[in-house]
């Protein structure tokens, strides 16, 4: 797969991904809409998370030929989404919480924010 297919199957699950996170920061937790939904986002975040790491690095210092800064996202993201599922089902709310705000925070509103530096693709489509 390419590059630019790799990019638009990225697209593809972080936008949905994105509205969904953003729907449930916004309404009303714990009903059945919010778990059945949440169980969605989780399973977007993990996919465009492994997606990510088939993705190089085309910007700033690059580890091994293909890593690069950006990729430390996709790392928490593996790790925030199962801890934050053991969470709830812990019934540990505050932690559940904790780690869903960050993964909205960290993996898609900051390195959303980094696709669009200079040089990185969505930089090039939309300003170019």
């Amino acid at each position: 797969m390419t590059y630019l297919q790799l990019a638009y199957l990225h697209l593809s699950t972080v936008l949905p991904a994105f509205l969904i996170g953003s729907y449930l920061l916004l309404n009303r937790k714990g009903t059945s809409f919010h778990k059945w939904l949440g169980k969605i986002y989780m399973l977007l975040m993990i996919v465009t998370a492994v997606m990510t790491l088939f993705m190089s690095a085309e910007v700033g210092p690059i580890l091994f030929n293909h890593f690069g800064l950006i990729h430390l996202f996709s790392v928490f993201v593996l790790y925030a989404v199962p801890t934050a599922y053991m969470a709830i089902k812990n019934n540990n709310i505050k932690k559940h919480r904790g780690y869903m705000i960050g993964l909205y925070l960290g993996g898609l509103l900051i390195a959303g924010g980094f696709s669009f530096a200079p040089g990185r693709l969505l930089n090039n489509w939309i300003f170019s």
